[in-house]
């Protein structure tokens, strides 16, 4: 009886000239497409200015992209991005880190709430994050089309074994597999799908977006609370985690933990003395 899953999905979709066209990036778009739905419906729903909504388009894409580039270059690789910077705007060739990636957004949000609507950050933090969840979970199912980011040897019936020579096997070689590991990238995915239907019913069922902070706060928690233990199962992505106690992922997730905390007691606390 096989007790493994052996995995084998190719990561290109097809390929025009010499550039795959990968199920990472057809994840990514569609996620963000789904997500600029939910939003402008949010839009109807509260009345709000629709020249708004094209402009957070814009600055999250680009919060998103360059922040999560960044994060994966100077948080995971600095000695080598800082040596050859110009390797830094080769996205394409992969490394975005989603710490890096929340980073970039609050900073874009920051000039957006300054520049566009002239509100605070947590309103419109309480709207955008709704989608979030389901964005982050179609990423991590391209990271599993791309063989990439996956957990410790596991010898449950779920265990994945995936392809280790991935840019050798795209070339025409044999596969050469893992042992079975724990898919990570599906942990994480159906974490962040369950964050999405809570966020959504918080929204739309319960108005929550009504509590200042209430919504934004909850991601946090659910998001980098759930990265932060899945990251007990996962191989370290670069050698000087190899010694940590908790690895880079867990170390950036602790804040973001305790600032979901925070904004959900702030939202409460405000909601329980009207």
């Amino acid at each position: 009886m096989v007790s493994f899953i052996t995995w084998t999905a190719d990561p290109a979709i097809f390929t025009i000239g010499s550039r795959e066209i990968r199920w990472y990036g057809l994840a990514f778009a569609v996620g963000f497409a789904i997500g600029y739905m939910i939003v402008a419906r949010m839009w109807k729903n509260e009345k709000l200015n629709p020249a708004w909504i094209d402009s957070l388009l814009m600055y999250t894409v680009l919060g998103t992209v360059i922040g999560a580039r960044l994060g994966h270059c100077l948080f995971y690789a600095p000695e080598y991005y800082l040596a050859h910077p110009l390797e830094i705007l080769k996205i394409w060739e992969g490394g975005l880190a989603s710490h890096g990636g929340t980073l970039g957004i609050i900073i874009a949000i920051y000039f957006y709430s300054k520049r566009v609507t002239h509100k605070s950050m947590l309103w419109t933090f309480d709207k955008l994050v709704v989608p979030t969840g389901l964005v982050a979970a179609f990423i991590r199912l391209g990271n599993l089309m791309n063989h990439e980011i996956y957990g410790h040897p596991t010898d449950l019936p779920w265990g994945f074994r995936f392809v280790r020579n991935l840019h050798e096997w795209m070339q025409g070689a044999d596969p050469v597999f893992t042992v079975p590991s724990h898919p990570t990238q599906l942990y994480e995915a159906i974490c962040y799908f369950l964050t999405f239907v809570l966020c959504m019913w918080l929204y739309f069922k319960k108005e929550a977006y009504k509590k200042e902070g209430l919504i934004f706060g909850v991601f946090l928690i659910c998001i980098f609370g759930s990265r932060f233990f899945i990251e007990f199962l996962k191989n370290v992505q670069v050698d000087f985690e190899t010694n940590m106690t908790l690895n880079m992922g867990q170390w950036l997730s602790i804040p973001f933990v305790l600032a979901g905390i925070y904004f959900v007691w702030r939202a409460l606390k405000k909601a329980g003395g009207k």
